[in-house]
């Protein structure tokens, strides 16, 4: 498995199974994309979430039906509680050339990691789903160690050019961007926004 940063823009999700597993698969893509989700019925998780819902009975579907709605998918997930029926889904996919996450049966290939977003940074977290609480463990060390890392991701932003017009050299200007993010009283005056960071980082480090 190799980790990517994709764009979703104008591909299509297709989610089978309409349970709790089925809305969370698809609370990770609706804001980002199209998704449909194929079952006979759905979870109340679903009202919630901006979908597509397709009914339609799964048990005993037809080889071409279950075809057809795979075909022009860019990413299928199968999420039903019939693990024979979720990896036939993903045999239709390898066939297809579809890419296909499996939540119950043989591994697909593409799995969902854990995943932390702020306005600047996304944050992918994998233990390959050997351990899903190591997972959710480091996100939630990361949101509380680094609760202000959107604020010190402009900070940041705004040293680089900064530092552009007053050092030419790239090794120095790479020492100062580090020793800010080594800079704890530059992490606690973001507590007060990017202003009272920048005077501490002005004084000590552009002067």
């Amino acid at each position: 498995m190799i980790p990517l940063m994709i764009d979703f823009s104008g591909k299509r999700v297709v989610i089978f199974g309409g349970g709790e597993v089925g809305a969370r698969k698809a609370a990770y893509f609706c804001e980002e994309t199209e998704v449909t989700v194929i079952s006979r019925s759905f979870s109340p998780a679903f009202d919630e979430l901006t979908v597509r819902k397709q009914a339609v009975n799964l048990a005993g579907i037809g080889d071409f039906e279950l075809e057809s709605l795979v075909k022009d998918a860019f990413l299928v997930i199968a999420a039903t509680q019939d693990p024979a029926l979720n990896d036939r889904i993903g045999r239709y996919c390898a066939i297809r050339g579809v890419l296909f996450n499996n939540a119950d049966g043989k591994a697909g290939d593409v799995t969902l990691p854990s995943q932390l977003k702020g306005e600047h940074y996304n944050i992918a977290i994998s233990t390959r789903g050997e351990s899903p609480g190591i997972s959710r463990f480091l996100r939630e060390h990361i949101e509380h160690t680094y609760p202000n890392l959107d604020l010190m991701i402009e900070v940041q932003n705004q040293l680089r050019r900064t530092l552009k017009l007053k050092f030419s050299d790239q090794e120095q200007r790479s020492r100062v961007l580090h020793a800010v993010l080594d800079d704890d009283s530059v992490w606690k005056a973001l507590d007060g926004g990017t202003r009272p960071a920048w005077e501490i980082i002005e004084r000590r480090y552009l002067c």
